[in-house]
């Protein structure tokens, strides 16, 4: 006999599965209505002469030399005879003309940087994407992989996770399938120059589940996994960023176990301090056990970001003095301020750094680059600090 709580609970089910189709059906119509926000139709960043001269590290005179007497090709013009912008493509050649590229050496080891938390709502994504951005603006070779089934940062790619992409375009065929050797296959361009994604989607998720049963079995050695897929890319990168669940589930340990560097946004309000203080107490607790697993990572550097700030509440600016009193030089000096150029953008579905104009005020979107800039250049010293080959450069350019 079919009870009352029976024909509830269908009617529930029926219900969830009626909203799932749904917001299926309108995905697709928001997909269909904006495909200039996608990720085949996005257009790399373009720069004026002035600021690709500063990207390259040379003078604009010296970029117009170098156009003239052919190491250069002619500058694309415009209505007018005027001077077209570059695109970031364009710089990376003038890099390679003038020697400029930020490049590694091969003895030099690839940074692979997670930016974790296991708090939700961080800011986490924004800074991922906008850290890899701002490395490959930079001139640097950056992977970013996307191990988060929210897939925020495959978003911020102009992809529609569950209509674009399929699980194995995902880490998830490497996780489940021990027979392959590489992540080669889920690695795509994008649309900056020099920067790779392996993206997410919801279908992600199944691995936490099955990752977790394979190690309740005894399969420890799957903590390894990851690691062994980006040892198997990290020769054709400088950087690889990880972003990866907020939690501390099998694909975060795994996470955690191939980084070198770890990077944790913080904003300064009580709940997420009070969530930080508990996430640095299961880290600690998950080193020690990976460390008597033989599986300890071995993380170069250590920074906290101080994210989503507004310094117009005041709990906020003591919370912010409190963390850096407590986390000393591990605190990124410049904070990321909460700004709605990055709200903006992101309801575009795109980055700060990709917009060729504000999507706010000049004013505000200067104050948005400045605060991104500055946090980004503080881990761009911590990566070049990894490498033997960059610390003279960086001893001599300290005391420029």
């Amino acid at each position: 006999m079919t009870s009352a709580l029976d024909i509830e609970g269908a009617q529930d089910l029926v219900s969830v599965a009626t909203l799932a189709a749904r917001t299926s059906s309108v995905l697709e119509k928001l997909r269909d209505s904006a495909r200039s926000a996608r990720a085949g139709d996005r257009r790399e960043p373009t720069f004026t002469i002035s600021k690709a001269a500063e990207l390259v590290g040379r003078t604009a005179a010296a970029i117009r030399d170098a156009e003239k007497d052919g190491r250069l090709p002619e500058p694309v013009r415009g209505e007018n005879n005027r001077r077209e912008r570059y695109t970031l493509a364009q710089i990376n050649d003038m890099r390679g003309v003038f020697g400029t590229r930020p490049y590694r050496t091969a003895e030099d080891p690839c940074c692979v940087v997670a930016v974790q938390n296991f708090k939700g709502g961080v800011g986490k994504s924004t800074l991922a994407v906008h850290l890899s951005q701002y490395l490959a603006i930079h001139g640097y070779r950056v992977a970013l992989i996307d191990c988060d089934s929210q897939a925020s940062a495959t978003t911020l790619f102009g992809y529609v996770p569950d209509l674009d992409l399929t699980e194995d375009d995902t880490l998830y065929p490497f996780l489940r399938e021990e027979e392959r050797t590489s992540l080669d296959y889920a690695l795509r361009k994008t649309h900056f120059d020099g920067l790779e994604l392996i993206p997410a989607n919801l279908r992600l998720f199944n691995s936490e589940y099955e990752l977790a049963a394979r190690m309740a079995r005894g399969s420890g050695e799957l903590l390894d996994r990851l690691r062994i897929g980006i040892d198997s890319i990290s020769d054709r990168f400088d950087v690889i960023v990880m972003d990866p669940p907020p939690a501390l589930g099998a694909i975060s340990l795994s996470v955690l176990r191939a980084a070198n560097a770890l990077i944790v946004p913080v904003p300064p309000t009580v709940m997420d301090f009070s969530s930080t203080a508990a996430f640095l107490s299961m880290l600690d607790e998950t080193i020690e056990q990976l460390t008597e697993r033989g599986l300890a990572p071995d993380l170069q550097f250590l920074r906290f970001v101080a994210s989503k700030v507004d310094e117009n509440k005041s709990m906020q600016k003591e919370l912010l003095n409190l963390m850096r009193t407590l986390f000393g030089h591990a605190m990124i000096r410049t904070p990321l301020k909460d700004s709605a150029e990055i709200d903006n953008a992101t309801a575009r579905l795109m980055t700060v750094y990709e917009l060729d104009g504000p999507a706010t005020s000049s004013q505000v979107r200067n104050r948005c680059l400045a605060y991104l800039d500055g946090v980004n250049q503080e881990i761009e010293v911590d990566v070049r600090s990894m490498w033997p080959s960059h610390r003279a450069r960086l001893r001599q350019e300290a005391l420029a």
